[in-house]
């Protein structure tokens, strides 16, 4: 008499349950976007993303472009470089295809990672140099 409904993919999380800017599915975009707050990608965009906040880049999502921002969602597929201050999760349909420099990686079963990646530093001390703190030199 029932049917169960078959899981769809996992809903993207987000960090304040607010998204500022949709990138839909049937738009493409070429160039530089430049933005703020959170920022939802559906569509094709080449070129490269600057983002002061957060990104989450769903299923149908297909960026040619490397990424420079706060906390990066993947779902859908990236050819280029990503450079997340904080975390980078990496969802089961994720294809992420060049390097990755996060805070905190999160790789879900199934996603590909194709590259290198670079574990930045947790503290605001350069690697290997010792954080001075507000010591003066003598």
């Amino acid at each position: 008499m029932f049917v169960a409904k078959k899981d769809s993919a996992p809903a993207m999380p987000m960090v304040d349950g607010k998204i500022d800017t949709i990138i839909g599915k049937e738009t493409e975009f070429k160039g530089t976007l430049t933005s703020t707050g959170m920022i939802r990608i559906d569509g094709r965009i080449e070129g490269e993303v600057v983002h002061k906040g957060d990104i989450a880049i769903g299923e149908t999502g297909n960026l040619s472009a490397n990424i420079k921002a706060r906390n990066v969602t993947v779902a859908g597929t990236v050819t280029g470089n990503i450079d997340a201050s904080g975390r980078l999760e990496l969802l089961a349909s994720a294809r992420v295809f060049g390097d990755i420099s996060v805070g905190a990686l999160i790789i879900g079963e199934g996603a590909i990672f194709r590259g290198t990646s670079e574990m930045k530093a947790p503290d605001k001390a350069a690697p290997g140099k010792p954080d001075r703190g507000g010591d003066k030199p003598a």
